[in-house]
């Protein structure tokens, strides 16, 4: 019986909270990306550039940090016009939508996990990344659907007792 009460308390914990099941990467490994790519810069090959870009862009959208994750989003926005091959855009197209995810921009988010799943239909971390924000979107729209009727509610009865006092 305890373990069902923490179960569910646990369930009532992630609702509010967001637990999805999207990494998150440290600073340690972020800054060895950077390492990376500046090792790489003075390299001759642009495919181990471009794949070090590639790691750090992963790490920086998966940060806790918001600067971090905006300084991903720039890389990857400015990457993507570039970039001819089907599997590296549908690669930026989900880390884009995983970075936009991590900042609360939910129908972007979902807008790029959508055009990525146009090109792999049937990839299974996409299809997993487009419920976690349909998921979150739906959940937004509960909690701000409560805060609205409870806003309400208090207005109704502030309205009530002054009508009360006046009688």
């Amino acid at each position: 019986m305890e373990a069902k009460v923490g179960r569910f308390l646990d369930s009532i914990g992630a609702f509010f909270v967001g637990g999805d099941q999207i990494p998150w990467c440290s600073r340690d490994i972020i800054a060895g990306c950077e390492r990376e790519v500046a090792e790489a810069a003075n390299g001759i090959s642009d495919e181990l550039k471009n794949e070090s870009i590639m790691r750090l862009s992963w790490a920086l959208v998966h940060s806790r940090q918001a600067e971090d994750v905006q300084r991903g989003l720039a890389m990857l926005e400015a990457s993507l016009a570039n970039t001819s091959s089907p599997l590296q855009k549908r690669e930026k197209l989900y880390l884009l939508a995983v970075g936009y995810y991590r900042s609360g921009e939910y129908p972007r988010s979902r807008q790029l996990v959508e055009q990525c799943l146009e090109i792999a239909p049937d990839w299974r971390q996409a299809l997993t990344l487009k419920k976690t924000v349909e998921d979150r979107i739906a959940k937004d729209g509960i909690v701000g659907i409560g805060i609205t009727a409870t806003v309400v509610g208090l207005i109704a009865g502030g309205i009530a007792a002054a009508l009360a006092r006046r009688n």
